[in-house]
């Protein structure tokens, strides 16, 4: 997510497009302004951290940034971000926490208008009017995901983001970074809060979810993130979600 120009903080307004690369989960510095913000993608998925929580943004939908909240965030695939920001006084979205929303053909089409017109022309307050009374909010879909710190443990799973497909167990991965198994057991649920292999489930199906999101079938989805079986991938994502694969995100309209 961009640093904002000051010049840039007086009305809703195009941020300059941003491209990653998908290995690259290197996130810039947090930071905040007073101004809320919604960024959105309607190709790329977007990672960011926001109010100390890692948020995985699908195609097609965004993330209410409130004012004054830390965040940080990136794109993990190559695609154009857009960030539309708001005057810090009189915003008509009162929101105070991070919310999801999907952004559909309708408002992405009245943010190509605002891209297109001057701040004076007569139709921006309308249209700015209708995108505000567009933007439903949705269940929270993020999967809160703490990264280690020790750079061993954190060496793993920077490689697990990268590659949810790693199939190397416990023990593999305490002698690829050259500890022993218990140290690598302890550390895990000492700095994320979680065993090394529900954290691995949590990032396989958070790295799931752009997936499925852009069409992709769910055997072929599995196979992506780890699951040699459709099965004990559904069973997984039901287990952490809530919801089977096929109804866990709503479709944009």
């Amino acid at each position: 997510m961009p640093t904002i120009p000051a010049k840039a903080r007086t009305r809703p307004r195009h941020v300059q497009p941003c491209r990653d690369t998908a290995q690259d989960h290197e996130l810039p510095h947090l930071h905040s302004h007073p101004e809320p913000m919604l960024t959105w993608s309607s190709a790329a998925t977007l990672m960011g951290t926001v109010a100390g929580r890692d948020w995985m943004i699908p195609p097609g939908y965004g993330l209410w940034v409130p004012g004054g909240v830390e965040h940080a965030g990136s794109v993990l695939h190559a695609g154009e971000m857009q960030t539309i920001t708001f005057a810090a006084d009189g915003c008509p979205i009162a929101w105070t926490e991070p919310t999801c929303v999907s952004v559909g053909s309708l408002p992405r089409e009245i943010i190509r208008h605002l891209h297109r017109t001057p701040p004076d022309d007569r139709s921006r307050p309308v249209a700015e009017a209708l995108m505000v009374e567009l933007l439903t909010p949705l269940p929270p879909h993020h999967i809160h995901l703490t990264l280690p710190t020790d750079p061993r443990t954190r060496a793993v799973a920077e490689q697990l983001l990268a590659h949810p497909d790693d199939q190397r167990e416990l023990t593999a991965w305490a002698d690829h970074v050259h500890t022993s198994v218990r140290t690598f057991s302890r550390l895990f649920p000492a700095e994320t809060g979680l065993t090394f292999a529900t954290w691995r489930t949590l990032a396989r199906i958070r790295a799931a979810i752009p997936l499925l999101a852009n069409g992709t079938p769910v055997n072929t989805t599995a196979r992506a993130v780890g699951y040699r079986k459709p099965g004990a991938f559904i069973t997984a994502f039901r287990r952490t979600t809530g919801h089977t694969p096929g109804t866990y995100l709503p479709q944009p309209q």
